[in-house]
């Protein structure tokens, strides 16, 4: 019985020997396609070459995609693990033809591997074709043998795939395997087509036509195939079972998952468990971070069903990081990147585990708010349910299990209302993965024109020929002074912006004509765009011009982008390896770096990072550039960034030997432009560390003249404050200290005899409870008194008041805070949320919050503070 890792290989290794060439899986966050969120198909990263946009690498290739479907159209997460097939991580194998062989040569493929590779009998299997196909259905008779009955034409859209309302589109034709008579269903097209008995395997789509706006659809000068198969479904049929869950990878998660935590009750959970591993675990090895929007919103989502579910099964201890060892175990070889981030992954999946397991307390204390006074037959709003479970990752039946013991049901409708309302302004805030979308125009120039050759490795100034220029997102035929446009060169020492480096500046001149570069961005892979604006005279394609960058800036940008690998390297040292780029920016001014970690950087620890940057700094050794394969480089230790896709030569940089004494101290996968010495660098200064997103922590730095003056700078602000306290500058900070401690000792006793006051009847109000509506009611307006110091307080009356209701009103600074606490019997008659409400809006507030037994909230006008004490009054007596 084949294993899934052997059927992949097998699959592959047949496409090869054919003349295919073999693609790797692309990063799951989409290079080439800034509509999608995740690569959700095989065909994704290919869609240029179907287009015509790029020109394939070989006319022939396959490939075992990864791919992601938990958001956005394609979205099978709340299915997974209660269905024999739905996954939110699935492989697509895939062979394709761009204008290569065509149906005969894709229905010849498609029989030969299945039948004589797999050895899959082929009375197992049956097609279906689009129902005018009849050139797809003698295929199938012809090469395949397969009578009529087992060629079924399917007359709807499920048989014939389009890329779009426009476009490339085509016929399909997907092969079924049948399972057996023991399990209900029947083929595709008949009236029980929706069990389990026949399930479709792979899909061969014809790519034929193309479809215009207006209805016409017209033959393709060069018909393609592209084709997808499930590794999972392939991988049941070959192990011979019936369900996905059941093939020897899932069943090493879920024998895993079973012996951390027992094998429990509900058995769904261990098959969420080990499905959403798989998922966050190629997410974040390909440059994911769980967030609250995007691409990281959908992790996190992914991450917190799983986390649920561990819950569900009693696990008293983070599970899932636990876990991904196990995976990493089985699915590392054929995917180095899991190698690669499994220190980030095991963080990460730690991390956000334990933050969950802090919001599922605060979840479950609001649902027990929320139905501490509803009885047996009442239903908890839909709205309540959804924010369980869109902001606590509540699933609809974890909220449903929850108050089904009490009785109580759930207002599903108004659930799906609300479901529906995050999902449409979901859309209308997606903007894509954040990528420029890269025109058909930069691709139709690059294919005319060509790549354009980079000199600025080796010189800041060279000529080159002006090849095109364009404004307003179309090709010109001229520019003149005054006007800013885009300029593509032969060639050029302009550095375009990419992998968190800046765009170079400087100046253009030629003959009659002087221009500023004001930008230089990457265009269609490899056409370097230069944004210009004409000084003097006129610029037209042909011109021989003299391209100059910004000499300053370059030296300064090299010595910061140097400085990062130094940083990087250093964060993993000092903090762990978990550690991982998440972001960068350098220029000729400063270094932002954002990485992954769970908690702010010490004090201690940024001082650790910046001695080792520096010590490598002072080793003052040349750095040294490599060009490679990317898999060579990788081999020999150079760290590649997660996510990213790398060209068949990378370069490969080198930076100082390390301070252990074996080996070099950074190594990485760059195509910036860098120092030539790391004594070039100068110095290196932290200047910030905050924290950007859960989990990424953001230091900004300086180097050589710019870290200079800010430590002058620094050092002036510490001689001004010496001189004011009259001491030394080694003794400002614990002057400095001493008289904080001095302003925290007069705040306490200032606080302290606010309350003595207040407790003393303060304020004009009455020194005991008033009794209003038959209920006993200690009412003050406290002036001077914040809404920080009304908590404390409102705690000293409750010992007084053990039954009825304590109402604050403070004025302080202009602004009005209210604290309303009701004890004792008065808790059924009264909620300290409605009563701090009232008076909030009676002061021209928004609103209060807190539990029925004690709430707060607060209002912009201090003034009327007299008016929200009456309207808690008027309410206690109504």
């Amino acid at each position: 019985m084949p294993s899934l890792n052997e059927i992949r290989a097998e699959f592959l290794g047949y496409f090869e020997k054919n003349d295919h060439l073999i693609i790797p899986s692309a990063p799951l966050v989409p290079q080439n396609d800034p509509t999608l969120l995740f690569v959700n198909a095989g065909m994704v990263p290919f869609k240029n070459y179907f287009t015509g946009a790029e020109t394939p690498p070989s006319p022939r290739a396959a490939s075992s995609q990864k791919s992601v479907r938990a958001g956005g159209k394609h979205n099978d997460l709340d299915n997974v693990g209660y269905t024999a097939r739905h996954h939110t991580f699935f492989e697509m194998l895939g062979n394709f033809s761009f204008g290569d062989y065509f149906k005969a040569g894709a229905i010849e493929h498609a029989w030969t591997l299945l039948t004589k590779e797999f050895k899959i009998p082929a009375e197992k299997l049956c097609v279906t074709v689009y129902h005018t196909d009849d050139e797809a259905a003698e295929l199938w008779k012809k090469i395949a043998g397969l009578p009529d009955e087992k060629i079924i034409r399917i007359a709807t859209n499920d048989n014939f795939w389009s890329m779009g309302d426009t476009g490339p589109c085509g016929p399909c034709s997907e092969i079924f395997y049948d399972h057996g008579a023991h399990i209900p269903g029947g083929p595709p097209g008949s009236p029980d087509e929706d069990g389990d008995r026949f399930v479709e395997i792979w899909n061969l789509v014809f790519m034929q036509f193309e479809q215009f706006a207006d209805g016409r659809r017209i033959d393709l000068p060069k018909p393609q195939i592209d084709t997808g198969m499930g590794l999972e479904r392939i991988a049941a049929v070959l192990q011979g079972v019936h369900d996905n869950y059941d093939v020897d990878l899932f069943r090493t998660l879920i024998a895993a998952s079973k012996q951390l935590v027992g094998d429990g009750t509900n058995g769904p959970s261990h098959r969420v468990i080990a499905d959403h591993l798989r998922s966050t675990s190629f997410l974040i090895a390909d440059g994911v971070s769980p967030s609250n929007e995007g691409r990281g919103y959908v992790l996190r989502r992914i991450m917190r069903r799983a986390m649920r579910h561990a819950h569900l099964l009693g696990a008293e201890e983070p599970l899932m990081h636990r876990l991904a060892p196990v995976l990493i175990a089985e699915m590392g070889e054929a995917y180095p990147e899991l190698r690669r981030a499994e220190p980030v992954i095991v963080e990460t999946l730690r991390q956000e585990e334990e933050r969950f397991r802090r919001t599922l307390g605060r979840g479950m204390a609001l649902l027990d708010e929320a139905t501490a006074k509803m009885n047996a037959g009442d239903m908890l709003p839909g709205e309540t349910a959804f924010k369980l479970y869109d902001t606590y990752g509540f699933p609809l039946d974890l909220t449903q299990d929850a108050v089904r013991n009490k009785g109580i049901s759930v207002d599903l409708s108004g659930f799906e209302d609300a479901m529906k309302r995050q999902r449409e302004q979901a859309r209308e805030a997606w903007t894509g993965s954040g990528q420029s979308a890269q025109g058909a125009e930069w691709f139709a120039i690059r294919e005319r024109l060509g790549a354009t050759q980079f000199l600025g490795y080796d010189t800041t100034e060279a000529t080159g020929k002006l090849l095109a220029l364009v404004a307003g997102g179309a090709e010109v035929e001229g520019a003149k002074a005054g006007e800013t446009v885009l300029a593509v060169f032969d060639r050029t020492p302009f550095y375009a912006e990419s992998g968190g480096q800046a765009g170079d500046v400087g100046e253009i001149e030629w003959n009659g004509g002087k221009a500023r570069v004001l930008d230089t961005q990457k265009q269609a892979g490899d056409l370097f765009v230069h944004e210009i604006e004409i000084l003097q005279g006129e610029l037209a394609p042909g011109a021989e011009a003299r391209l100059a960058v910004d000499p300053d800036l370059r030296t300064t940008t090299r010595a910061n982008h140097s400085a990062t690998h130094l940083l990087h390297a250093a964060l993993r040292n000092v903090l762990g390896p978990h550690v991982s780029q998440k972001g960068q920016m350098v220029d000729g001014e400063r270094i932002r770096f954002d990485f992954s970690h769970g908690g702010p950087v010490t004090a201690d620890e940024i001082e650790k990072i910046e001695a080792e940057v520096n010590a490598v700094v002072r080793q003052n050794l040349p750095a040294v550039t490599e060009e490679m394969a990317p898999e060579q480089a990788i081999e020999a230790g150079a760290m590649a960034l997660f996510g990213e896709k790398y060209g068949d030569s990378v370069r490969v940089l080198t930076l100082g030997k390390s301070l252990a004494g074996d080996g070099n101290y950074s190594v990485e996968l760059c195509g910036g432009t860098h120092v030539a010495r790391t004594g070039d660098i100068a110095l290196f200064k932290v200047v910030s560390e905050s924290g950007v997103a859960a989990g990424v922590r953001r230091i900004e730095a300086l180097t050589g003249e710019a870290a200079r003056r800010w430590l002058i700078e620094q050092a002036g602000v510490a001689k001004a404050l010496a001189d004011q306290f009259k001491v030394p500058v080694v003794e400002v900070a614990a002057r400095v200290e001493a008289l904080e401690a001095q302003r925290r000792k007069l705040e306490k006793e200032l606080a302290e005899a606010k309350r003595q006051l207040a407790m003393g009847g303060g304020g004009g109000a009455a020194s005991g409870p008033e009794e209003i509506g038959g209920v006993q009611v200690i009412a003050r307006v406290m002036d001077g008194v914040g809404g920080k110091d009304l908590r404390p307080i409102a705690e000293e009356f409750k010992k007084q008041l053990p039954d009825g209701v304590i109402a604050l009103v403070g004025s302080a600074e202009g602004k009005a805070a209210v604290t309303v606490a009701v004890t004792g019997a008065a808790a059924a008659k009264f909620s300290a949320v409605d009563l701090a409400k009232a008076a909030v809006l009676a002061m021209g507030g928004q609103g209060a919050g807190g539990r029925p037994d004690f709430a707060q909230g607060g209002a912009p006008d201090g003034a009327k503070a007299n008016e929200g004490l009456a309207a808690i009054k008027g309410l206690l007596g109504a």
